[in-house]
């Protein structure tokens, strides 16, 4: 016997065969749109919160480019305010804001809020990532002064003026500001006169002690982070972020730009806050 006559189809097997592929073809044809509907009906990824922290000598409005470029492209962001009191209180104000943010949070600082960032994100299993904007960020045990004192260039330490006030429980504490003829060399170059000259007039001041307050924590050893660095900065030396950013394996981005980055490029700021985010939702 060949091969060839192992199977002869006969009318009614080549019929039967046909009615099975007619079967097939339907039971397809049924259950890819429903596949496809369930393919497009999947929630997307959810988007972090943005949570913005400012440093010294400034406020909330100073993301404000940047926080209209994130709600543009989608993201709940809120920039609370610091209260510039010292590392460890200011960290706890931070640490009790995020408990009323749900979800993840990729939570960003400038300038000293580095420092905030860095132990305020401490026991939240919902920040996903850091990102440092011409930031501090101190090891535990590390003070802002001791680091700024490792790596000389930065001038802001001699355009502030120091302003007394009363404590409550008595004696006397020490606010600082930017002397307001200095203000735009030191903090803000590459921003218009007529910004920095508002922005001089209504500073926030930090107080003396913040700069001498030991860090207790780094959360950067186990949350992942990126840093922007500023190359044209008078207020954190260039080699000063580097040395932060690298010690933390931080994902680096460097800009030629003043100490006020989120005011002259907030475009830059939101690029690398917005890659952080992505990172975290892949």
């Amino acid at each position: 016997m060949s091969v060839r006559n192992v199977f002869r189809p006969t009318r009614r097997s080549v019929v039967a065969l046909g009615a099975v592929a007619g079967v097939a073809a339907v039971t397809m044809a049924a259950t890819a749109p429903a596949d496809a509907a369930r393919a497009e009906h999947r929630p997307p990824a959810q988007k972090p919160t943005i949570v913005l922290v400012h440093g010294a000598f400034v406020d909330g409005s100073s993301w404000n480019g940047v926080i209209k470029r994130l709600q543009h492209d989608g993201y709940p962001v809120v920039a609370p305010a610091n209260p510039l009191r010292g590392p460890a209180s200011d960290s706890a104000y931070i640490s009790s804001f995020l408990r009323s943010v749900h979800g993840p949070v990729v939570l960003v600082g400038h300038s000293y809020g580095g420092s905030v960032i860095s132990q305020a994100a401490a026991g939240h299993p919902d920040v996903k990532a850091l990102v440092y904007v011409a930031a501090f960020a101190p090891d535990k045990g590390e003070t802002v002064t001791e680091l700024n004192d490792r790596f000389p260039g930065a001038e802001l330490s001699t355009a502030l003026d120091a302003v007394p006030y009363p404590l409550p429980g008595g004696g006397t504490g020490t606010d600082l500001y930017v002397k307001a003829d200095k203000f735009h060399d030191v903090f803000a170059a590459d921003v218009s006169a007529s910004v920095t000259d508002v922005a001089a007039a209504a500073q926030r001041p930090v107080s003396a002690s913040a700069f001498d307050e030991k860090a207790t924590v780094a959360a950067w050893k186990t949350i992942p982070s990126w840093d922007l660095i500023t190359t044209q900065d008078r207020a954190i030396a260039p080699d000063e972020q580097r040395f932060m950013a690298k010690r933390a394996h931080a994902h680096t981005v460097e800009v030629t730009s003043s100490h006020a980055v989120t005011i002259s490029h907030p475009g830059t700021v939101t690029g690398l806050i917005e890659r952080a985010a992505r990172a975290i939702t892949r």
